[in-house]
């Protein structure tokens, strides 16, 4: 995600232009982590889901100690704010921010009222239909909520989904289809992940180790609404290699069909497609 693209950036209670410091060198979070984000999107002049995606950087804030200093209604109106400053048709990645500066009881926690908070906007092309994804296993798992904030989209946890990344890219894919802790299918290194079988949709129940996706919700509700059964299983490695489709979901490019798991290839299939094409008459309705 280069800096490269024009930047929008809301902070102190202000709008500036470019990739903008806001963070110091001994604040909290640049030093012990507490930083969480969310993700939305514009594409095509319309903003889908923008609302549920502030309410969760406001849940995630909470999640790791830290008093969100907006409404979710009040980050929605700086982002329509910031948007009407671009070309109405213009691609835009939406980042409301939360981070800590000061610090609390026992020196490690955060001082849950020290919330700064930023939001940025950033022109990102949506990626084209046809940009599929090659997965392959990944010797790295998700963790669990004992252990981790796995509850919060939370900065620090991407290390660990970027070292997956690493190990897909070394071995010659785009993109890991990670476990968690028992051995079961979680989701991507990036994103929710989808099967289809005999024309039926199955994905991973949430079991508290990976984020129950705003874009994944929407898809599930959209393919029953056009009559495609949807099952949340526990589902293993081996249930993928039988698969007649897979498919991502996410909020920067909400579906992407994958062509291959290892040796295995798929089609960009009929589901796949009827995914993409649902999600977007609805956005664009």
């Amino acid at each position: 995600m280069s800096t490269d693209n024009p930047i929008l950036t809301f902070h102190g209670g202000e709008w500036q232009k470019g990739s903008v410091p806001i963070m110091r060198s001994a604040d909290h979070a640049t030093w012990l982590g507490t930083l969480v984000f969310d993700g939305a999107r514009q594409f095509d002049g319309v903003v889908p889901d923008l609302a549920p995606h502030c309410e969760r950087v406001n849940q995630s804030a909470l999640s790791l100690g830290m008093n969100p200093t907006l409404t979710s209604e009040a980050i929605v109106e700086r982002v329509n704010e910031g948007l009407a400053q671009f070309h109405k048709d213009a691609a835009i990645y939406i980042r409301p921010m939360y981070w800590s500066t000061g610090y609390g009881d026992g020196f490690i926690s955060a001082d849950p009222d020290s919330t700064d908070f930023c939001l940025c906007l950033q022109e990102i092309p949506m990626p084209p239909a046809a940009n599929a994804a090659r997965l392959t296993t990944t010797s790295f798992r998700r963790p669990t909520l004992d252990v981790a904030t796995v509850n919060a989209k939370a900065a620090c946890l991407y290390p660990n989904n970027a070292r997956m990344m690493r190990e897909a890219v070394s071995k010659g894919f785009t993109n890991a289809l990670v476990c968690d802790t028992l051995g079961n299918v979680a989701e991507s290194a990036t994103s929710n992940v989808f099967m289809v079988r005999d024309g039926e949709v199955f994905t991973p129940v949430p079991n508290g180790t990976f984020l129950d996706g705003i874009t994944r919700r929407r898809i599930m509700g959209l393919l029953r609404e056009a009559g495609v059964k949807v099952h949340e299983s526990v589902l293993r490695i081996e249930d993928f290699h039988a698969a007649d489709e897979v498919f991502l979901t996410g909020n920067l490019a909400k579906v992407t069909p994958v062509i291959a798991f290892d040796d295995t290839q798929y089609e960009i299939g009929p589901v796949t497609q009827q995914a993409r094409s649902a999600y977007m008459d609805w956005a664009h309705s």
